[in-house]
Formats: C-alpha cells, sequence, structure tokens
C-alpha cells in the first residue's frame, strides 16, 4: 500500500504544527521546512482546516495551530480521512469495476484484510507517538519546539 503525497503532507503538517505548539504557523514556514510546495500545502491545509484537525487565523499575522492536542489525533483516522480513495484494487470499487473474476476472486477479501490490519495499526496511534523525540525533528525542521504541556 502507498500513501499519496497529499497523505504524507497532511501528516508532515500535522506534526510541524504540533512542534509549534500554540504559535501560529504558515503554509510558507511549513513549506520551507520541508522543501515542498506552498500551493500544494495550501489543499492540505484547507483538507486539514475543514476536518477540524488545525484551526487558521486569516490575516495579517495569521496562520495555523493544531485544533487539539497532540495524543487526540488519531493517525488511523486521519490517513483514512486523507486517503478518500481507498480504492486498493479495481474491485474495491463497484460503480467502476470492470473484473471479470470479481465474484469467484479472494483476492479481493485478502487485500481488504490487509488494508484494514494497515488502518488498524495506524488507528493504535496518535500524533504524540510521532512526537516522542522532538528535539531531533526540531533540529531538522529548523523549528524551536513549543509543545503543549499536557
Amino acid at each position: 500500500m502507498r500513501l499519496t503525497a497529499f497523505t504524507d503532507y497532511c501528516l508532515r503538517v500535522m506534526m510541524y504544527s504540533a512542534l509549534a505548539g500554540e504559535r501560529l504557523v504558515t503554509i510558507n514556514e511549513i513549506a520551507q521546512a520541508y522543501g515542498i510546495s506552498a500551493s500544494h500545502l495550501t489543499k492540505v491545509v484547507f483538507f486539514l482546516g475543514q476536518h477540524g484537525y488545525l484551526t487558521t487565523v486569516r490575516g495579517k499575522g495569521g496562520g495555523m495551530r493544531l485544533a487539539d492536542e497532540p495524543r487526540q489525533v488519531n493517525l488511523g483516522k486521519l490517513v483514512r480521512a486523507a486517503e478518500s480513495d481507498n480504492v486498493l484494487v479495481e474491485c474495491f470499487d463497484p460503480q467502476h469495476s470492470q473484473c471479470r473474476i470479481a465474484s469467484a476472486c479472494r483476492l479481493m477479501s485478502v487485500l481488504h484484510a490487509a488494508q484494514e490490519a494497515f488502518y488498524g495499526e495506524l488507528s493504535r496511534h496518535t500524533l504524540a507517538d510521532l512526537l516522542v523525540q522532538p528535539a531531533g525533528l526540531g533540529r531538522a525542521l529548523g523549528i524551536e519546539i513549543r509543545l503543549v504541556s499536557d
């Protein structure tokens, strides 16, 4: 299974925002830290804001911050939401599948079980689990760490 770049960027934005704590961060700041496109991040931030993961503040001095504490952000739920097209193989989408063997094939059930195991493992973790070594992340991203204490 391969996550989309969109989902990868969602996770990166969430990690960066968590490291910043209550401080507002900007799309350009995150884009520069990761060396990725600010235009791609605009879509990511919009999605994360719409789904309640980020609080955004418009205008001069605006930016974004986590809406919840890192330990409240379930990775399985976040990844499942970001991976809106969970069609691992063609037969997972009965409306568009042209698979001739779908009615007799066991591959679909095996792959579905594997996909659910993947999401199940992610669901055992929160954003806080990704921040157990914040100093190293902070140095790598060039950010002053301001984690919100629980």
